[in-house]
């Protein structure tokens, strides 16, 4: 009787931490998004808000730049913390090996998306923007 409410007891705490652990990335993104999509960063800065070398080229770059990728990050996050749910839900079926193991590649695949949102904003940037900052006409 002891282990079996133990054993529960260690499955609640792992489906926290496995919840808390897949969730993250999803949530950090929304909550991002949701900034920068509506408004970017008033000055360019290099610690906060979508910071590369074509972003930060002037006040223009740096708005459109971080309110598109508040716009993706907006729509990769729903995305992602939806499969995340799902995967969470399906391999807590499995055991803690499964789910131990779809947590991490999970969190592997998210911080790969992440990554990947960049080449969308700096084609974007690349597309409205000449190589000094300008708007193209």
């Amino acid at each position: 009787m002891v282990n079996k409410i133990l054993e529960v007891i260690y499955m609640n705490e792992l489906l926290i931490f496995v919840l808390a652990t897949t969730l993250l990335i999803p949530i950090i993104m929304l909550v991002f998004g949701a900034i920068f999509s509506k408004k970017a960063p008033k000055s360019i800065n290099h610690i906060y808000g979508y910071r590369t070398p074509r972003s930060m080229k002037n006040q223009n770059t740096w708005e459109f730049a971080n309110m598109y990728c508040g716009r993706l990050w907006l729509k990769m996050g729903i995305f992602m913390l939806l499969i995340s749910l799902v995967v969470v839900i399906v391999s807590l079926k499995m055991g803690e090996n499964i789910i131990l193991c779809c947590t991490s590649i999970l969190i592997a695949l998210q911080t790969i998306i992440v990554i990947l949102s960049i080449f969308p904003v700096e084609r974007a940037l690349k597309e409205k923007f000449d190589e000094n900052g300008e708007p193209r006409s």
